[in-house]
């Protein structure tokens, strides 16, 4: 049985372990010895290479598990959920300022409050809302603090971000907010890390010193140190549409190929020496060098998650040099991610790991079988177009969007910054000469310059739908017939297998019905409403202290996912920025034909009482606010939310924004029946000042959905609010316990169907 067989087995296994709901007992492992033993037993090489491959992959998937088990364990007890803990510990990495005050991962050292359990390392904001902010705590710098924790928690949405298995890998199993100031302590255990970080931010004041105002300075940083955080969004818009994200800070491209670089110099040099030559092979301390360039670069990155599984596979592709074991890149490839996963089993949830060592693979598959080399210029774009085209699944998978520009956006930046500019960067943070920065930030200006003209092509960018598995497995073997070697005759029948992938069909409803999105997007709202022809949103979700938005970062993604890539409607029911917050960014990406809202928004009618329309066998009807009510003192704000009605065949449902008392007593002026609906969207998030008993008993909805934030500081929903609910027989549904709720009415009935239900993970297990 090869080995790098097995090694693809148990990298099987542990990935497997990561789609998993739950944990399996690990009491199953003592299995694997009888199996071992009837491995040499069983008659027939067949049954015995198949058996290997088996217990491979279980090894995998246990070993995985008994990771996750001792990581789980680390956890904060409920019982100390929402209360001060005061302790003290040292910062780990570089703060983060945001536009609210900052952010740092803090490793514990010392716990104040008796009888108080906290994990080992945290994540810790802290919000500011005066003009004066204070500067976050340096890095590596031992602090003493009083903490609000809770446990690791994020939005669910179908193919969204999953925030809880980000912290999760790094390690993260609590985070909160800063009551009070830090203050500097001693105490913390010595740590070489915590020095690494403090000499990072030494040179990150440095560099932002020497190239203060000047346009790409957060880039040359992000190069230097691998902190992005000065790297403002309409860069990064420019890097998405461009596909060259992958290359604006130390990335494992730049890691491998600036020590390649190193390798091929000391390996010229070495052999031109023949004192040094005689007492070490100049092929071995190349491999010397070139290793200590990645570990040094990646020290540089604060040893982040992606920089350390480069360091990784450099590592192993070192082993082999020095041992003259290279003889199969295909072997030293799967050893590679073999040793990746087995220190750090979590990596088969980053998309950068299988985008990298799917990316060298497709490499090594696209070039073999040649009869002779190409010139390098021509080798270069088949390797660009052979990269592409293979990632377009995963990316399509992932993210939903690919960049059409991508080859050549990469053929021109990649040897612009991964061999000029990031060598400068470097030989600028180990030589205080200020020439050598500014000589970077040139670099990486020209290309940027070239980036922002193929960015202003009609179309850079292409979003498809979230495929399914038999799209993604056909896609798959698609790309495989496209790259296989010229004398494959009919390759052009790979583009036939691409097409289902491409070309999606979509699921359409049956006219009269209806379906609602409700997206998790933590204290605030954002439902897509469909019919079946058509697209709305209600709502746009929070825009949050540390500047993200959930336009952006939850429902633009999930429309994409979707196959949505423009919006009929879009309502906005008030200015309150937890429901408008993502305004911007969905009117940039989804451009709706038409806009309504009750507050000042781009190319917005005011939303009326009165006011309807119909799709597809669906009718919406605007319920409030009156006309009168926009000129009439002590209605403004929440009580003036546009609130919509939306019936179909199957039954209702009423959106009704942030209305309160005012808001509830004006609807219900209109008779029951324009008031009742099945399923209602619960004012003002469940609030003590909303959801009056008389609205909620003329409403009598069946289905009372709460989209709300977990331990949000306003105590929604409140349990008076509960009660009325449930004195009505509504069942209750949480974004905040069940994720992302998507409710389809129709002639059928209503059926309602959980995200975090339909995607547990086991890191989940301890989130209600």
């Amino acid at each position: 049985m090869p080995l790098r067989l097995l090694i693809l087995a148990f990298l099987a296994g542990a990935a497997w372990l990561q789609i998993r709901p739950a944990l399996p007992d690990l009491r199953w492992f003592w299995l694997l010895p009888p199996g071992a033993l009837a491995l040499g037993l069983l008659p027939g090489r067949r049954a015995r290479a198949l058996l290997a491959l088996l217990l491979a992959s279980t090894l995998g998937f246990f070993y995985a598990a008994w990771r996750a088990e001792v990581r789980l364990a680390d956890e904060l007890p409920a019982l100390w959920e929402g209360r001060d803990v005061r302790l003290s510990g040292r910062v780990a990495g570089l703060p983060e300022t945001t536009p609210r005050g900052w952010r740092l991962v803090l490793d514990v050292a010392r716990i104040d409050t008796a009888g108080a359990r906290v994990p080992g390392r945290l994540q810790l904001s802290r919000y500011e809302y005066g003009p004066a902010r204070a500067a976050p705590p340096g890095a590596g710098q031992c602090i003493t603090l009083v903490a609000r924790l809770g446990r690791p928690h994020g939005g669910v949405n179908p193919g969204g971000f999953d925030y809880e298995g980000w912290l999760l890998e790094r390690g993260i199993r609590a985070q909160g907010y800063l009551v009070g100031d830090p203050a500097p302590a001693a105490g913390c255990p010595p740590s070489l890390a915590g020095v690494i970080d403090g000499w990072r931010e030494a040179l990150r004041g440095r560099l932002r010193a020497v190239l203060a105002g000047r346009d790409y300075a957060g880039i040359v940083v992000a190069l230097a140190i691998g902190d992005q955080n000065a790297i403002p969004d309409a860069q990064w818009t420019l890097f998405r549409r461009t596909g060259v994200t992958h290359l604006m800070s130390i990335s494992g491209l730049h890691v491998t190929l600036l020590a390649g670089l190193v390798f091929a110099l000391v390996n010229w040099a070495w052999r031109r020496l023949p004192v040094l030559a005689l007492r070490l092979p100049a092929r071995r301390a190349a491999t010397l060098a070139g290793l200590a360039t990645a570990l040094a670069y990646v020290a540089l990155a604060g040893f982040g998650l992606p920089a350390q599984r480069t360091l990784y596979m450099v590592a192993t592709v070192a082993a082999g040099l020095w041992l003259g074991r290279l003889d199969s890149p295909s072997r030293i490839l799967a050893a590679a991610a073999g040793a990746v996963v087995l220190i750090d089993p979590w990596a088969a949830l980053a998309p950068g790991f299988w985008l990298s060592f799917g990316a060298v693979a497709v490499l090594m598959y696209a070039g073999a079988g040649r009869l002779r080399p190409p010139s390098i210029w021509l080798g270069w774009g088949r390797a660009q177009w052979a990269v592409t085209l293979a990632l377009l699944p995963a990316l399509l998978l992932l993210f939903h969007e690919v960049s059409l520009v991508s080859p050549l956006a990469n053929a021109v930046a990649i040897p612009l910054i991964s061999l000029v500019a990031v060598p400068l960067v470097l030989v600028a943070a180990l030589l205080p000469i200020d020439l050598l920065a500014l000589a970077a930030h040139a670099v990486v200006a020209t290309t940027l310059a070239g980036l922002e003209w193929l960015a202003a092509l009609p179309q850079p960018i292409w979003h498809g739908a979230r495929p399914g598995w038999p799209a993604l497995l056909l896609a798959l073997l698609g790309v495989a017939v496209l790259l296989a070697p010229r004398g494959l005759p009919a390759r052009w029948l790979g583009l036939l297998l691409l097409l289902p992938m491409l070309l999606p069909r979509l699921e359409r409803l049956p006219p009269g019905a209806f379906r609602l999105d409700v997206l998790d997007v933590g204290q605030g709202l954002a439902v897509v409403v469909r019919t079946a022809g058509h697209v709305m949103a209600y709502d746009t979700g929070p825009r949050h202290a540390s500047g993200e938005d959930a336009g952006a970062r939850v429902l633009a993604p999930f429309l994409y996912g979707q196959g949505i890539t423009r919006l009929d409607g879009l309502v906005v029911s008030h200015l309150d920025s937890d429901h408008s917050g993502g305004a911007a960014a969905i009117l940039a990406s989804h451009v709706p034909r038409w806009r309504l809202s009750s507050a000042e928004l781009a190319g917005a009618r005011r939303c009326v009482a009165g006011q309807s329309w119909q799709w597809d066998g669906v009718r919406f009807e605007m319920l409030h606010p009156p006309a009168r009510y926009y000129d009439q003192a002590g209605f403004a704000g929440n009580d003036l939310s546009c609130v919509l009605k939306v019936s179909g065949s199957g039954g209702a449902a009423l959106l009704t924004g942030d209305i309160g008392r005012l808001g509830e007593l004006s609807l219900l002026e209109l008779s029951r029946d324009d008031l009742r609906a099945d399923l209602l969207v619960v004012p003002h998030h469940g609030s003590g000042g909303s959801s009056m008993a008389p609205f909620v008993e003329a409403v009598v909805p069946g289905m009372a959905l709460i989209s709300v934030g977990r331990l949000n500081r306003y105590g929604h929903p409140d349990p008076a609010v509960l009660e009325r609910y449930r004195v009505v027989a509504a069942a209750i549904r949480r974004t905040d316990l069940e994720g992302a709720l998507r409710i389809d009415i129709g002639a059928d009935g209503i059926t309602a169907t959980a995200a975090r239900a339909a995607q547990r993970r086991y890191w989940h297990a301890n989130t209600p």
